[in-house]
């Protein structure tokens, strides 16, 4: 018996161990980030395997459908404007960085958020969590990515350090191919965030991708990026939290 369970164990970490290998077609974004600052060993990463929280009961809307009453932008000169069911952001070229509409209530600590973006002109933008600023203006701290296709790694779910170490968790595993595989570029597509206590976890219309522990950032407000370059315009709607 002793025998059969060793070799159990023995597959079962043959199993999880190739999981947390890097995927083929990830090889160079890990050469390029492996040393940074944030990056995680690619052993120790946690793999989410939950199913999407349900999302259908004690949500509370952060967008009123008519203007942006409750959120403030901070940082850069990108625009954001409320039209109907669709809050719009639009990348201004030569702006002086990424642009966040942010959520004026600043305290969100354990939740389930949840939000449908549309790429209208391919662009980089993300959706800040438990962020905080700097210098005035300048916001930090995690952010879930929503990257544009033009990058062509497909990390869209993964946790990104904005001006705090850059990548906290890339999808680079073989174990994130599903998650890499989750973006429709031409429609909506869901995130949903679940933060609770040291650990955060993340979806992309329905698939599981991160799975990120965290000591440092334990509460803050909640960002809808749209980051510089050379165009970009993003589509934001059904944006509603479930505080914990």
């Amino acid at each position: 018996m002793k025998t059969v369970a060793t070799i159990t164990c023995f597959f079962i970490a043959i199993t999880i161990a190739s999981g947390n290998q890097i995927a083929e077609s990830q090889q160079q974004w890990f050469a390029r980030y492996k040393k940074q600052k944030n990056a995680p060993n690619p052993s120790e990463m946690l793999i989410n395997t939950d199913r999407e929280p349900d999302l259908k009961e004690g949500f509370i809307s952060l967008y009123n459908g008519g203007n942006l009453d409750g959120w403030t932008s901070i940082g850069g000169s990108n625009t954001f404007e409320a039209k109907d069911a669709i809050i719009v952001g639009t990348l201004v070229k030569d702006t002086d960085g990424s642009t966040f509409l942010s959520t004026t209530k600043s305290d969100y600590a354990d939740f389930i958020f949840t939000a449908e973006i549309k790429w209208a002109v391919d662009g980089n933008t993300g959706i800040m969590f438990r962020a905080q600023v700097k210098d005035g203006n300048v916001v930090f701290g995690p952010q879930v990515e929503m990257e544009n296709e033009s990058k062509q790694r497909f990390w869209s779910g993964g946790i990104y350090g904005q001006s705090c170490g850059g990548w906290s968790y890339p999808l680079w595993l073989e174990s994130h191919e599903k998650a890499r595989n989750a973006i429709d570029r031409k429609g909506w597509n869901r995130v949903t965030i679940e933060a609770v206590g040291d650990t955060v976890k993340t979806w992309v219309n329905g698939v599981p991708a991160a799975n990120w522990k965290t000591e440092e950032y334990k509460q803050g407000f909640f960002g809808l990026q749209v980051h510089p370059g050379r165009s970009g315009t993003i589509h934001f709607r059904n944006i509603k939290v479930k505080e914990l």
